[in-house]
């Protein structure tokens, strides 16, 4: 198809470059410079899809990021779903295809590259339009170090879509002379969308190549930016605002300033004969380029009673208004009010601008509602911020210039310099201002007046949410789902506001905005994820010891973000056969595990023992120096958190072991306390989980192991208790060894420079090798201690779980006046003697090991559903201390159903088992102490 909609010449596409693309199968041609929707319409194509509820046929509505109704699937280079077809940047070999609001990913890896960068300015400014281009100048002249960012391939803002050649120079030469600037970074095609506070300001940056299309997949794609600024100057422009009448939603009903703009900027003529439709000023300009353009201008429909009645020989309708747009898949008639009908093929609106206050919003900026504009602007904001141009309400585009340097000035004085000017922006044209009337809604058939084109909401769906009682724009949006679509209410946003203000009765005013929430514009989870994905999502981290472990044939588990070594395989084992063995060494000779991942925190100075003693549930500050204590942390609610020891080097500091998973989180937890609830503590928490690499050294043999790496220590039960620390010379090596135990033997944890590990683990086995010393992984170790009751944070609890629940009443202080969780232990709920308590359970047939997982009921015949659920287990392994399969579980009432049965329904079979203790293995704890 022939670009018969394209003007002979003009735009500021480049016509000696000619770009061929395929949309919904078709073929077409368009110019580097185009978008996909400006391309379309030069071919003659304005419908794009149709909507996502109703199915009614839906077409270019606007010509940038507020873009209601063209969205598209790329399908080529690379599959990219829910892009609008008005920033898509036309680029050789495209292929897309209309979407109804869903898309689909690609089912293959995305070959293109994202990344991120960070960046510190003085002075950031959003937008690159007049206002914007003012403001960096001004900022940048005062010796400020500026970042301007802007979502146009090149500096203008406004002024891309007219042709004022003097204004259009005058960006190209300011923008000019910041690239040359450099204390300036120029960021285009770069789209602010995140707004936090402390001006931290994120952005995505579609990357390009050399021809200035958009970049094709196996290159760097997008970036992510997160900037930090002393002061943001927003001039991110306003959106034109449409207004509900029948039939709006139909292709060829188009914004009047995203018409000029497909004149000027694309040299497009958006179609042959148009109605121009307008309740302000601004609708002229674009009629009279369309006008230009060669597009028939049929009328011009002012609601304003006073506008004149002719206008460059088009009829001026003054006072009246559209009743509807009449057509099947797009606009073929316009009726007015009076009822005279206009043939057309465009209807071009325009019912005033809204400033684009998303990202002032974001951040705290209070709106308040100007009765002269008819739309919300900006009234204060608690950030070093100022608004600029037309994102603060000051039109026509000559008036942003004076807005735009006091807001540079502003910015330039506020970082310490002072301020320069920058050269005057050239007069532009201004016809005399009439005052803007404001409509919201027509009269006429309300299931037809769409407020939201993309979430296909009529004013007959807020009447029904004003109707059901709703008086709050928040609730009506939430009903209606008007605004949460992928333009996050661009043009319906201000609209459902005004339409529920008419519907109630009540000043718009009063009534107010939805909340603007970021993204201010779709962003790709490929962008944010940037290059955090794949074998980079999450990472990979390893102890010291990790080649040794592979060397030997290890099999590894993921433990959070650790390989940990799982099991040591020998020939012909399995893993139940592995395991076994592993057991039966520790219980009977001496065994040795690389325990390095356990979270490993130095809390340190005056306050330490405070705050400890707030966040553990058993008193810490009594810990003698030497001494180890083995502590629980609760939440707020009473339930379990983490566990682990603690062990006092000093009189200020103490080292805190958390669960291998739960240390980021313990330490974050901590920082959360000290930060926000207890400012006042003189406290230090700093990781140093590798900075430690810890051997367990376990078994009734381990003393004698331990004796002859270390000749110079006391290693007999006197000289050497049970859960105490000795700093000390372990072969040769300077280490901290301490008396703990996670299996109910003799065992020590021998802790050394991350350096020293490789070295400490060889000594440690050479020196074991005359008894028999194993190597043991994971699994060996999660059986040892299930055999003892020792639970596991996460697999045995389920966070509903508190210390009573699990039979660790012990550890919770009567003592201390309060801590963390404390307040809960005594709510109603928390002491219900029916709570889920930590059991053990052992199979009647000795030989069923039960799935981790299972439920648990206590009828043996099973009842039709719902059948109510005892509890579930927790943890199940075979175990070769005991000769058979055991469990823990979590059952109601645990504690006061020893010794009954219960049933885990496995299949069609019910499998009968038995409550015991959880404390299956040496329950008297003799073996402890060798």
């Amino acid at each position: 198809m022939s670009q018969e909609f394209r003007t002979t010449s003009g735009g500021r596409i480049d016509r000696d470059q000619a770009v061929r693309f395929r949309f919904g199968g078709r073929d077409y041609e368009g110019y580097a410079g185009d978008t996909l929707a400006s391309a379309l319409l030069a071919n003659g194509v304005i419908q794009t899809s149709t909507s996502i509820k109703l199915g009614r046929p839906r077409g270019i509505f606007a010509a940038g990021v507020e873009e209601p109704n063209a969205l598209v699937q790329v399908e080529e280079p690379f599959p990219e779903p829910m892009l609008t077809a008005t920033t898509v940047e036309l680029y050789d070999g495209l292929v897309a295809r209309g979407l109804p609001g869903q898309g689909r990913l690609a089912n293959e890896p995305d070959p293109a590259r994202y990344d991120a960068m960070h960046a510190h300015c003085d002075v950031l400014v959003v937008g690159a339009g007049p206002a914007g281009l003012a403001a960096a100048s001004v900022a940048a002249a005062s010796g400020a170090r500026v970042v301007l960012v802007d979502d146009q391939p090149e500096p203008g803002g406004s002024l891309l879509g007219t042709r004022e050649t003097g204004a259009l120079d005058w960006a190209a030469s300011v923008a000019a002379d910041l690239r040359a600037n450099p204390e300036v970074r120029l960021l285009t095609r770069t789209t602010a969308f995140g707004y936090y506070d402390d001006n931290y300001v994120i952005a995505v940056e579609r990357r390009t190549n050399h021809l200035g299309a958009a970049a094709p997949a196996h290159l760097s794609r997008e970036r992510i930016w997160r900037i930090r600024a002393r002061h943001v100057v927003l001039a991110t422009g306003a959106h034109e605002r449409s207004l509900a009448f029948d039939g709006n939603d139909l292709p060829g009903v188009m914004l009047a300033g995203a018409a000029r703009t497909y004149v000027n900027r694309y040299g497009v003529r958006p179609g042959r004969r148009a109605v121009v439709f307008t309740t302000n000023d601004s609708a002229y300009a674009a009629a009279a380029d369309l006008l230009d353009a060669g597009v028939e201008i049929a009328a011009i429909v002012d609601a304003r009673p006073d506008a004149n009645p002719q206008w460059r020989g088009v009829e001026v309708l003054a006072g009246h208004t559209i009743a509807r747009a009449r057509g099947e898949d797009r606009v073929a008639a316009v009726v007015l009010d009076d009822g005279r009908e206009f043939a057309a093929d465009l209807l071009l609106v325009s019912a005033g601008w809204n400033p684009a206050g998303a990202l002032y919003s974001q951040v705290g900026g209070r709106l308040r509602f100007d009765a002269d504009l008819g739309a919300f602007r900006p009234d204060g904001c608690r950030q070093a911020v100022e608004v600029a141009g037309a994102a603060n309400g000051t039109y026509p585009v000559v008036g942003c210039l004076a807005e735009g340097t006091a807001a540079g000035q502003k910015a330039a004085e506020a970082t310490g310099f002072t301020a320069g000017q920058v050269r005057p922006l050239p007069t532009i044209d201004e016809r005399p201002a009439t005052p803007p009337v404001h409509l919201w809604a027509l009269p006429g058939d309300e299931a037809t007046q769409f407020v939201d084109l993309q979430r296909d909401v009529t004013v007959a769906d807020i009447r029904r949410a004003t109707g059901a009682g709703m008086r709050s724009v928040e609730h009506v949006k939430r009903y209606t789902t008007a605004g949460t679509a992928h333009d996050q209410g661009k043009t319906s946003g201000t609209l459902t506001s005004g339409v529920v203000a008419h519907l109630l009765g009540v000043d718009v005013g009063d009534l107010g905005t939805t909340t603007f929430r970021p993204p201010y514009a779709p962003v790709s989870f490929a962008a944010l994820a940037g290059r955090d994905r794949g074998a980079l999502h999450d990472p990979v981290r390893v102890t010291a010891l990790h080649s040794w472990h592979e060397a030997h044939g290890a099999l590894f588990e993921n433990v959070g973000q650790w390989k940990r070594p799982w099991y040591y395989p020998q020939a012909g084992e399995d893993l139940h056969a592995a395991v076994r063995r592993e057991c039966r060494a520790v219980r009977e000779g001496v065994g040795m595990m690389d325990a390095s991942t356990l979270g490993k925190i130095d809390v340190q100075g005056p306050d330490a023992a405070v705050l400890l003693d707030r966040l553990y549930t058993n008193l810490i500050s009594t810990l003698k120096v030497g001494a180890i204590r083995y502590g629980v942390m609760c939440r707020a609610d009473g339930m379990v958190f983490d566990d682990g020891t603690v062990i006092r080097l000093a009189s200020d500091r103490f080292l805190v072991t958390t669960t291998t998973g739960n240390a980021a989180a313990v330490l974050d937890w901590m920082e959360d306390f000290l930060q926000t609830e207890w400012p006042d503590l003189r406290v230090r928490c700093t990781s140093v989980t590798e900075q430690w690499a810890t051997v367990a050294l376990v078994g009734p043999r381990s003393r004698e192991v331990l004796g002859a790496l270390a000749p110079h220590l006391p290693v007999d039960n006197a000289d050497f208790p049970f859960m105490t620390w000795r700093d000390t010379s372990v072969a040769g090596l300077p280490a901290r060894v301490c008396r703990i135990s996670f299996s109910g033997e003799l065992a020590y944890e021998l802790n050394v420079s991350w350096w020293d590990a490789l070295a400490l683990w060889e000594a440690v086995y050479a020196a074991g090798e005359p008894f028999g010393i194993t190597t043991y992984g994971t699994e060996t170790m999660h059986v040892l201690r299930a055999e003892k009751g020792y639970p596991i944070i996460g697999q045995d609890t389920d966070g509903t779980v508190t210390p009573q629940d699990l039979g660790m009443d012990w550890v919770v202080s009567k003592k201390k006046p309060d801590f963390v969780g404390k307040r809960s232990f005594a709510r109603a709920e928390n002491a219900r003697p029916d709570r889920k308590h930590l059991v053990g359970l052992l199979p009647d047939d000795g030989a069923t090991l039960l799935p981790e997982g299972a439920h648990l009921v206590e009828m043996e015949t099973l009842p039709e559903p719902p059948v109510p659920m005892l509890g579930h287990v927790t943890s199940s392994y075979h175990s070769a201390a005991l000769g058979r399969p055991f469990a823990l579980a979590l059952i109601r009432g645990g504690r006061d159903r020893m010794g009954e049965r219960v049933y885990a329904p496995l299949g069609e079979a019910l499998v009968p088992v038995t409550i015991t203790s959880p404390v299956l293995y040496d329950p008297e704890g003799t073996r402890r102490d060798g």
